[in-house]
């Protein structure tokens, strides 16, 4: 019946006189199936040739394309206790509103008139420092003063002993001349002896004569005492002048001591002055901690402390802010062995939680509800996930990402790669090859001449 045998028995049995073979002759299956085949492998073939988009499925989420645009905290500088809520969730904030007050903890900033005080004492050190420099003027002056004294005092001893040395050149000449008259006197009284004796002179002469010797002898004695006086006097001269330095260096020493010792003083006190006023500066910017604002424009998303009363650390986490204004962009993350293949500029279809899509990964021509994304940013440190983290901003020449997308939704992506015949991209997957690497050549500038 199925004619598998060599042996046919249509010559032994006469197939008209029987129904069941004349129903198997004309079938019209044996004539559908070979045709059903055909139009199904053609379609089949067709397909198999059709263009494929080579490309890299990763998963991420929307957010902000600059750090200061995404989600953040508020953090208090001071320690505090939280006294009074000017916000709550939901409410939209601009830069400088102020969201909470807190006040002090902190005994060493208990007193309410605390920066007025710090204040006066600021000012008295600066008072202290003007005395200071009030004293080292005046011992300025005061060294000017003994200087110029010394000067005179050294003027008028070098006069005086100049005077010395001139009345003993004077004494020295008259002593001169007192011996000179002494040895005259003394021929006139040998001269006179001897015509005495010879009988030509009187006694009285004699007597005379010798009066005479006795005063030029006493002139002589005391010319020698006024000439030893004067020298004296020289010597008086000079011991006064060394006094006079002496006296006038200890004076000028000791002034010079005591602008010192003020300077010293002054120092210290500006020391202390500077000390105060960056302790007074720090006083006045902590008083304006008190009051927590926001740093932009935004909408208070969540309070992390809550209440009244509640003390909070320095550094603390307050409130949580997502600014009003942002650019909006997505990070996705792609496995270590798909990085090489993608470079910044590489297209990107991204389909966002929420809008519905028909996605066709190697064909997104057909895809429905998939926007246009350009890479911007690759990561070249690998993330805690074991994956490297891409950003992705809107591509200009595509439809504009939904307008009521918020940061933290969930993103699907489909980076863009070669396009190859679907079946080339069956066989990739069947042996595990990685996606086909190549670079955009438009994008490549023609090498100068």
């Amino acid at each position: 019946m199925l004619n598998i045998s060599p042996n046919s028995i249509k010559i032994k049995i006469k197939e008209a006189h029987y129904r069941s073979f004349a129903l198997m002759e004309t079938r019209p299956t044996m004539r559908i199936l070979p045709r059903l085949i055909l139009f199904l492998f053609i379609p089949i073939v067709v397909v198999l040739m059709l263009p494929w988009t080579q490309n890299i499925r990763a998963l991420g989420n929307v957010t902000a394309l600059r750090p200061d645009q995404r989600p953040q905290t508020i953090h208090s500088v001071i320690a505090g206790k939280i006294e009074k809520w000017y916000v709550q969730e939901g409410d939209r904030v601009k830069k400088g509103d102020t969201i909470l007050f807190i006040s002090e903890i902190k005994d060493d900033y208990f007193d309410p008139n605390l920066i007025e005080r710090t204040d006066e004492q600021l000012k008295s050190k600066e008072l202290s420092v003007s005395s200071y420099m009030e004293k080292i003027k005046a011992n300025d002056n005061q060294i000017l003063a003994l200087t110029q004294g010394l000067k005179l005092k050294r003027e008028q001893a070098y006069n005086k002993l100049m005077q010395a040395y001139l009345t003993v050149k004077s004494d020295s000449i008259d002593l001169v001349a007192s011996r000179t008259n002494l040895e005259v006197a003394n021929e006139q009284f040998t001269r006179m002896k001897e015509l005495y004796a010879k009988g030509l002179k009187s006694l009285t002469d004699l007597e005379s004569r010798k009066l005479k010797l006795q005063e030029t002898q006493a002139k002589v004695i005391a010319q020698e005492n006024k000439l030893l006086s004067s020298r004296n006097q020289i010597l008086n001269a000079k011991i006064e002048l060394s006094s006079i330095n002496a006296d006038y260096s200890d004076k000028i020493s000791k002034s010079e001591s005591d602008k010192f010792s003020a300077m010293s003083n002054m120092y210290d006190a500006e020391a202390a002055v500077t000390k105060m006023q960056n302790q007074y500066v720090n006083y006045v910017v902590r008083s304006g901690m008190y009051y927590i604002l926001a740093p932009q424009d935004g909408f208070i998303t969540k309070a992390i402390k809550t209440g009244l009363g509640e003390t909070i650390k320095e550094g603390a986490e307050i409130i949580s802010i997502m600014p009003a204004n942002f650019e909006l962009a997505v990070e996705i993350y792609v496995a270590p062995i798909d990085v090489p293949l993608l470079e910044k500029g590489s297209i990107v279809r991204v389909q966002f939680d929420g809008w519905p899509a028909i996605v066709f990964s190697g064909w997104p021509s057909v895809s429905y509800g998939t926007y246009g994304g350009k890479v911007v940013a690759i990561d070249n440190f690998i993330s805690e996930n074991g994956k490297y983290r891409l950003l992705v901003v809107p591509d200009k020449n595509d439809h504009p990402w939904p307008k009521d997308l918020r940061i933290g939704g969930g993103v699907n992506s489909m980076m863009l790669l070669k396009d190859v015949p679907v079946w080339y991209e069956l066989w990739r997957k069947i042996n595990g090859f990685p996606p086909d690497f190549y670079k955009n050549k438009g994008t490549q500038k023609p090498a100068k001449k």
